[in-house]
């Protein structure tokens, strides 16, 4: 039996369960087991090609964990948002990387809450058995940023069709997607009375696009991230594509992001876990002047804060996602979680890398592989700043600063 911790909502004052220890074992297990089969090896070897993850990506995806938030009516297991997020920690935590298709997890949430019912059958059951890739979010621009409002990617409607032009940029796994979240605006910003309106989601197959409308471009960057920089030119896109009500797409995009972060968060603390076991085995084995370096509070003492600091990011993660699942609010908590533990991997990268000193910068090990990757955590997909300013904004009452 689960152990298990009432905490408190203070939203709604309602008690939340939350779990504590290794829950979810037998996925945890079966994680593990998986990821055994691609050790630092495989992960270095792809990265000096420049090539995804495929045997990695189907694996996971035959064995139905990509699928497990999708409900068992489309297929999949119909497991809650805590579950997905034990599936990515532990391939973070087994020194593996998520980022190839951790997408497909929170994305297929604004088709299930928002799309059609011919949508929803059309397309989750080959989402949950992994014939179909849905892995590509088209939202950021090149000039926009992080102000989704002001985005230039145009949708014009015509006839049975929408007709569409503009550029997006960071759409990871875009060459490797077979279908893509497209977020467009519909509504001139000129004509709305709320720059939020106007915004609509339209699913782009890939297959069809591509070369009539839609040109990829490959983004080199310091993580095989596998990310592009996508053009569209005249592009069509069936009407029957959109996604529930046109002019409502930033509300359903931000409805999905409180997953989206639980998730990622999710990454984080496995890639913590990661670098706290890499550097107390190492600090105890490495013999440095007659005695295990691990002796030396200087080495010693940042492992330990790292371990503190992913202690109490664990907890946040996992309150949030209980909130979550519970179908209560939870960007205060969805948001911090993710603050929390972005910081907490880093963290303890460093104190991994300082203690490995010369060989954390040797490839062989795996220890600059995943400092770097994990770096990318406090930058996307949003960043440090922006989660501050939310919780000084929303949580405390403070001023906008934007």
């Amino acid at each position: 039996m689960e152990d298990r911790k009432a905490m408190t909502d203070t939203v709604t004052n309602v008690p939340t369960n939350v779990p504590l220890g290794e829950d979810y074992p037998e996925i945890r297990e079966a994680i593990r087991a998986i990821c055994r089969n691609y050790p630092g090896k495989y992960w270095r070897d792809l990265e000096a090609k420049d090539e995804y993850p495929d045997a990695f990506v189907s694996e996971l995806s035959q064995a139905g964990y990509l699928g497990a938030l999708i409900p068992e009516a489309y297929g999949g297991s119909g497991l809650p948002v805590r579950a997905g997020g034990v599936i990515l920690e532990e391939i973070h935590a087994s020194g593996c990387s998520a980022a190839a298709c951790h997408a497909q997890m929170y994305m297929m949430g604004t088709m299930l809450r928002h799309g059609s019912d011919e949508q929803k059958r059309r397309y989750l059951p080959g989402i949950a058995d992994g014939t179909i890739r849905f892995q590509a979010f088209g939202v950021t621009e090149p000039t926009t940023g992080s102000d989704t409002t002001q985005l230039k990617t145009r949708a014009v409607r015509d006839g049975d069709h929408y007709l569409v032009n503009g550029q997006k940029v960071w759409t990871s796994r875009a060459h490797k997607s077979d279908l893509m979240t497209l977020l467009v605006r519909t509504t001139p910003l000129d004509q709305v009375k709320k720059r939020s309106e106007g915004l609509s989601v339209l699913l782009v197959d890939m297959h069809e696009a591509l070369g009539h409308g839609l040109t990829l471009r490959r983004i080199d960057t310091m993580v095989n991230h596998q990310t592009n920089e996508v053009f569209i030119d005249n592009l069509r896109v069936p009407v029957a594509n959109l996604i529930g009500e046109e002019g409502q797409g930033f509300r359903y995009i931000l409805d999905g992001m409180n997953a989206e972060r639980i998730l990622v968060s999710s990454e984080s603390l496995g890639d913590a876990r990661y670098f706290i076991r890499r550097a107390s085995e190492y600090a105890c084995e490495r013999v440095v002047f007659g005695r295990p370096i691990g002796q030396n509070q200087a080495v010693q003492f940042p492992i330990a804060r790292a371990y503190a600091e992913w202690k109490a990011a664990d907890l946040m993660v996992r309150a949030a996602a209980a909130l979550f699942d519970s179908g209560k609010p939870c960007g205060e908590e969805a948001n911090t979680a993710k603050l929390l533990a972005s910081e907490a991997a880093w963290h303890a990268a460093e104190a991994c890398m300082q203690t490995f000193g010369g060989f954390a910068v040797a490839r062989e090990f795996d220890i600059e592989r995943k400092w770097r990757e994990c770096r990318l955590a406090q930058i996307a997909p949003i960043s440090t700043n922006l989660i501050l300013a939310y919780l000084g904004q929303n949580v405390l009452g403070m001023p906008r600063s934007y």
